[in-house]
């Protein structure tokens, strides 16, 4: 795997759990799951370093949310979107959170950004469909995985803190935002109308159909925020039952777009979804040139870590012989599951670690199921809609899976077992 992955599997494990677990190799998503997991660290990293600059310092302010638009690149503006989000999730997710005294919270993901902001799972998801169908640009969407399901086991949030995103209180509330606010604020934009006409020049008909495409997308935004929490989850049973409502809407927002993007594209020639497709092509350009205007002085070693990394996503990737892919899966798992320390901790008898086991396993499983390994997008509006539905309805399964091991989990323990369990997450954050 080379140096690259190694060394960000151990950025990885330096910000979970410090404790040991047994390492079985082959089992529990297996050294191929870990080395794809951190591919998206190996690519985040270097391809959107540039926003780990932005998350640094600095308080939220719920007004400024409103006013930023982090889909610069979309407006030809000289600046990276990844940026304006990582700054704006961060200070959101970091506010309520130890107090806003952290530069930054472990379950972050590698461009800088935070996929659980508070009680608020997924706060750019109606941007990230945008993005992934219209343009092409999956850089978002491809790093919500087995990190966010790991943080909503163990949250790094006290109930207290939590709290404080639903029913602000006293002077803390004008620098915590609450979940409705980050649910509305976060979406910043329907559909590109304009933009899709001034490529396709659409005839009255074609006008018409589009502007039905643009009432479905602003549907589909409102059927995503239908799914904002009203109320702080308790547990892990309920952050989990909030990821799977919001994944459940993004998938029907899918749903409520495909059929008028199909009458859209159904009624343009060759030559106009030629140019509709160009779209994307024209995104992926522009976030290259960003990138590379500027690009730092380890430009061609990112490069080469890059390549280095994408080696896990190989069809004829083999980590049997691969000693280092073996001693990175050992690490994580020995530094990220507290097995010894919650057996302990809550008196665990034989057949409760042998369900937290299977808890561990299918949790771990989703490395490789929902891996951030880099895919060639679908050269078309419609294929790429059906790729990102699919990578919801894997996740959603994920979801399922985990709370059903969750359940059997804690099906016979007690309530202070519970309440132990619930205290790891923020313990760790002290």
């Amino acid at each position: 795997m080379g140096l690259a992955l190694a060394g960000a599997v151990l950025v990885v494990a330096t910000v979970l759990l410090p404790d040991r677990a047994e390492a079985q190799f082959g089992l529990r998503g297996g050294p191929v799951g870990v080395a794809r997991f951190a591919v998206g660290h190996v690519i985040g990293l270097s391809r959107l370093r540039h926003s780990r600059m932005a998350v640094r310092g600095g308080r939220y302010r719920s007004a400024a949310l409103r006013s930023q638009d982090p889909r610069g690149a979309d407006r030809s503006q000289l600046s990276n979107p990844y940026v304006m989000r990582a700054a704006l999730t961060a200070q959101a997710a970091l506010a309520g959170w130890q107090g806003g005294r952290r530069p930054q919270g472990w379950w972050r993901h590698p461009d800088g950004s935070y996929g659980w902001v508070g009680p608020v799972f997924w706060p750019f998801a109606h941007d990230d469909l945008t993005n992934a169908i219209v343009f092409g640009d999956t850089t978002s969407l491809s790093l919500y995985g087995y990190g966010d399901l790991y943080a909503a086991l163990f949250t790094p949030y006290a109930a207290t803190e939590l709290a404080a995103y639903t029913v602000p209180q006293g002077r803390r509330a004008r620098k915590v935002p609450t979940a409705e606010t980050l649910c509305e604020a976060s979406d910043t934009g329907g559909l590109p109308v304009e933009r899709i006409a001034s490529a396709v020049a659409p005839n009255e008909a074609q006008r018409t159909a589009l502007d039905e495409l643009s009432s479905a997308w602003n549907a589909a935004r409102d059927t995503i925020r239908t799914a904002c929490p009203a109320q702080t989850p308790a547990n892990a049973a309920e952050r989990l039952g909030l990821m799977r409502e919001r994944v459940e809407a993004m998938i029907k927002a899918i749903d409520t777009m495909e059929a008028p993007l199909s009458k859209f594209v159904g009624l343009l020639n060759d030559d106009q979804k030629a140019r509709l497709n160009a779209l994307a092509n024209e995104r992926r350009a522009a976030l290259a040139s960003y990138q590379s205007k500027n690009a730092d002085k380890n430009a061609g070693k990112d490069a080469s870590k890059d390549a280095q990394a994408a080696k896990a996503c190989q069809a004829d990737y083999d980590p049997i012989s691969d000693e280092n892919a073996q001693r990175q899966y050992e690490q994580l798992l020995q530094q990220q599951w507290p097995a010894a320390e919650i057996a302990a901790t809550l008196h665990l008898d034989e057949v409760a670690r042998a369900r937290f086991e299977v808890l561990q396993d299918t949790t771990l499983r989703t490395m490789q199921t929902l891996s951030a390994c880099p895919t060639e997008p679908a050269a078309t509006a419609q294929a790429r809609l059906a790729a990102v539905k699919a990578r919801l309805q894997t996740m959603l399964q994920a979801v399922g899976a985990i709370a059903d091991a969750l359940d059997d989990f804690q099906a016979d323990l007690s309530d202070e077992q519970k309440a132990g369990f619930e205290a790891i997450g923020p313990k760790r954050g002290a």
